[in-house]
């Protein structure tokens, strides 16, 4: 891969301010595109008490990419389910997500600052990153080339430094955000939360328990080597100080275990619940991610995951940038792919926490009865226990290729628009608007009507079956590409009938050609080209997905979302389009239309 020689007027290529997860995250992605970081954190060692509590299947897949899945899997207890129940003790909603289609389950309990700990250590793997812990960011300033950086060091002392790039990964009080201006929208909860974990866990039941207890709310959460969550709603009048006290603690304490006395106690918090994102994630040469570009509050478990989609769609656009592969344009479509789902990522956070702690009692007894009734209907039971409300990432605008017949959209919504409006005054119908603005779900189709076109799988994120290898070994699919475009065909070459131009695009950003086959058809070795990896489809996943649609070659992005599909005949023009739409340099295509919609015959 030909990549431009490092600036030695830089210290870094990259400066990270904030060495949490997402920080961290991004220094380890960016470490294994051989880019020059410096991870700065004011404080004198990574968080070491416990935060995030559960991790989704993108995330692992993140974390996969980075190659620390290994030692992150010992840390997790998959299929972690999370049960609604009334104050009479009545399972009103079980969430429970038995798919893995990413390659891993779909929810995860997990203890943050152990994963953190893998990310640091992680660090250790690569000369070109350092980590200067005890050091705060006390000014910045950019120009045409990059950004200067006054940081404050032990005992006072100062030091100058100087990167291509900021990443502001700061946390919700952004000091990056902050100095930048941008503006950083939302709103407080009024109520708080205290925060209980304990060791030897007091009742070792699995899962996640949500009482929606209207006296006082409370979640009750097992996590992984015998930690236990509890969270209570602090009431009206209360304190931190006060719900402290070794009485008082034994008084909520009471609620879910027999002897308060006898239990092993690790910490106690009081937080708030914040929903805010920020107006832009890009100002020129900074960039903001995770807490720093927007917060929510923790229902869906969605602020530590949110930021590691940040992490997983910035990472390789910066490595990408910095190394000449790359137009700086291409790290506009970071904010235009991002921002948006994170704001439905807040929004359904913000619904979940209005139906799980109603603000009055009258709500909640309208809450218990609508869902007693919707429990009764399979099909809406269902679509809650496969999680199917989850507004999965989807991107229309940005680094991707979108078909002609796809970009025109669909209709707006206004079949029962008027019932599911998400600007109600109730938490369902919020929770139906929310619904009917997926555009996945079966309330979003219904909105939308019976003749909206067949949608895409340009913009989402590929599947990751476990695959058969040459060597006879079965492996994650992400494992055999590596952190690499690829571009993938059903039982063909994908490279057949490429131009030079095309094939020096993809020879160029370092691309894996791989053909997927039957896994029975890996014993048939006279079809092998040179430069194609083959692999073999296990339990047909790939075939499945690949039936959907029309066309039967694709191109995946290094963070496994579907950049282009296309027909085998149309791998040459689409590879053009799609190197226009990463701002990739190098390259002569030819002019795309509005909306990098690309015009294609039919397959």
């Amino acid at each position: 891969m030909t990549t431009r020689p490092p600036n030695a007027a830089f210290d870094a290529d990259v400066a990270i301010v904030g060495a949490g997860p997402v920080g961290l995250t991004i220094a380890n992605t960016l470490g294994l595109y051989g880019v020059r970081v410096l991870l700065i954190e004011k404080l004198d060692a990574i968080i070491d008490y416990p935060r995030a509590i559960g991790i989704d299947d993108e995330a692992l897949r993140t974390l996969q990419a980075a190659g620390l899945a290994d030692e992150v899997e010992a840390h997790i207890t998959p299929d972690h389910w999370m049960r609604f129940v009334t104050a009479s003790g009545r399972c009103f909603a079980s969430i429970e997500p038995r798919t893995d289609e990413f390659g891993w389950s779909r929810r995860n309990a997990f203890i943050q600052p152990q994963i953190d700990q893998i990310l640091y250590r992680g660090l250790a793997r690569f000369p070109h990153v350092q980590v200067l812990f005890g050091h705060g960011l006390a000014s910045f300033a950019q120009d045409d080339a990059g950004v200067t950086l006054q940081l404050e060091g032990p005992n006072g002392s100062a030091r100058s430094v100087r990167a291509g790039w900021l990443v502001g990964a700061d946390g919700g009080n952004s000091f990056v955000r902050r100095s930048l201006g941008v503006a950083f929208e939302g709103r407080t909860k009024p109520n708080q939360w205290i925060v209980v974990d304990v060791r030897n866990d007091p009742l070792g039941t699995p899962h996640i328990t949500m009482h929606c207890d209207p006296e006082r709310p409370y979640v009750s959460a097992a996590l992984p080597h015998g930690i236990r969550r509890f969270e209570f709603m602090v009431m009206p009048g209360e304190t931190e100080e006060e719900l402290s006290r070794p009485e008082n603690l034994a008084k909520l304490m009471h609620k879910v275990v027999a002897d308060p006395d006898a239990v092993d106690y690790i910490r106690k918090r009081v937080y708030t619940h914040n929903a805010r994102l920020a107006e832009r994630f890009r100002v020129e040469r900074v960039l903001l991610a995770g807490d720093a570009a927007h917060i929510m509050p923790v229902w869906q478990g969605q602020g530590y995951n949110s930021g590691m989609r940040d992490a997983c769609n910035l990472a390789w656009k910066l490595a990408h940038v910095v190394k000449g592969l790359a137009g700086e344009a291409l790290l506009d479509t970071y904010g235009q792919e991002r921002r948006d789902h994170a704001r439905m990522m807040i929004q359904l956070s913000e619904v979940a926490g209005d139906i799980f702690a109603p603000e009055s009692q009258a709500a909640a007894k309208a809450r218990d009865a609508i869902t007693l009734a919707l429990n009764a209907v399979p099909a809406i039971k269902q679509y809650f226990v496969e999680m199917r409300f989850k507004p999965m990432p989807r991107y229309e605008q940005g680094a991707i290729v979108q078909p002609e017949a796809i970009a025109a959209g669909a209709p707006p919504a206004a079949l029962l628009g008027g019932l599911f409006d998400r600007s109600g005054n109730t938490a369902l119908g919020r929770l139906f608007g929310l619904m009917a603005e997926n555009k996945e779900s079966l309330f979003g189709r219904l909105v939308r009507g019976l003749q909206a076109p067949v949608p895409t799988p340009v913009g989402r994120m590929f599947i990751q079956p476990r695959v058969l290898c040459e060597d006879g070994q079965t492996r994650r699919l992400d494992d055999v590409i590596g952190l690499n475009f690829a571009v993938i065909a059903w039982g063909t070459d994908p490279t057949y009938g490429l131009t030079p131009e095309a094939r020096a695009v993809w020879e160029r950003l370092g691309a894996k050609f791989v053909c997927a086959l039957p896994a029975v058809q890996m014993k048939h070795r006279d079809d092998l080209r040179p430069g194609v990896i083959r692999i073999g489809d296990v339990g047909n996943r790939l075939k499945d997905w690949f039936a959907r649609w029309p066309q039967s070659v694709v191109f995946l992005r290094p963070d496994r979302f579907v950049g282009a599909l296309c027909s085998p005949q149309q791998t040459s023009a689409t590879t053009m389009a799609f190197a226009q739409a990463l701002s990739a340099t190098d390259t002569a295509p030819s002019a795309l239309p509005a909306n990098n919609v690309l015009h294609l015959s039919a397959a």
